[in-house]
């Protein structure tokens, strides 16, 4: 994908992966105490959302805030390259919970994100999220969406980074990746990446991030008004075991049943070796 730049721009490939590190600011967001005392997530003994339906259910125009086109598979090339964990993997899992059916759930001490499906359920998804210092709780909801949003880096991150270019049009090479969809009137997203080796860690300036793919099923299943909340870190859901589930993938026309009896185990992130 070819995109003009501007004068003071750069080509998005040119940031590559160098900048992922460190995406959005810290400005503009009213944290707030989350009780959410029903809330338990344990897997679903499944296997993991195949990436053949990620492109279906995708309206344009519409759905999108913008007029670009979603992707094809062959932009994502660093997405197929990388095989995440098992517990980052997309799938459905049991969720108990007394939010109502389509709203995020970001477990941030976890680095997983859940999309409330109803009936005890969501779909999880592995996401990176801030480093030491940039993460943050609250809650918020999805303003607008961009499908390969350009990235205009803000001033305070300017001022941290002065080697930051002050725009970036959107395309594989930017780090907010395939798609974005912004919380309130902040400067926090949840959005694509062009490092997807990054996604399990403590990295960002406290945007949330997940692989390209992930990020488009996602933004396909949320509409503006959605509600997110964000859990401290120190506040991790538990993970069990649970039994056979359905499975819808986002445009699909029947739903997937599919099975797994593995266990799963609560993973706890460390930031030794991190920014």
């Amino acid at each position: 994908m070819t995109h003009s730049m501007q004068a003071n721009s750069v080509s998005s490939k040119s940031i590559s992966r160098f900048f992922s590190a460190s995406l959005c600011s810290v400005r503009g967001l009213a944290v707030a105490t989350i009780a959410l005392p029903a809330l338990l997530a344990t897997p679903a003994m499944s296997q993991t959302l195949g990436y053949a339906g990620v492109y279906q259910g995708s309206s344009q125009g519409t759905f999108w805030s913008d007029q670009r086109s979603l992707p094809s598979p062959d932009v994502t090339e660093d997405d197929s390259a990388t095989v995440l964990p098992e517990r980052l993997q997309r799938k459905i899992v049991s969720f108990e919970s007394r939010e109502a059916p389509g709203t995020i759930v970001i477990d941030t001490g976890n680095t997983t994100l859940y999309y409330v499906l109803g009936g005890g359920r969501a779909i999880r998804y592995g996401v990176g999220v801030g480093r030491e210092g940039f993460t943050w709780s609250g809650v918020q909801t999805v303003s607008r969406k961009a499908a390969w949003p350009d990235w205009h880096p803000p001033a305070e991150m300017i001022a941290r980074q002065p080697y930051l270019p002050r725009f970036v049009a959107g395309g594989p090479g930017n780090p907010l990746g395939a798609a974005a969809m912004y919380l309130g009137s902040s400067s926090y997203r949840i959005h694509g990446t062009n490092d997807p080796s990054t996604i399990g860690k403590f990295v960002s300036s406290g945007c949330i991030r997940l692989t390209n793919e992930d990020v488009q099923d996602l933004a396909s299943r949320v509409t503006v008004g959605t509600k997110v909340i964000v859990l401290p870190k120190s506040s991790r859901l538990e993970a069990g075991v649970s039994k056979e589930r359905v499975v819808p993938r986002a445009g699909a026309p029947k739903p997937l049943r599919v099975s797994d009896t593995a266990p799963h185990t609560s993973h706890n992130v460390k930031l030794s070796g991190l920014y």
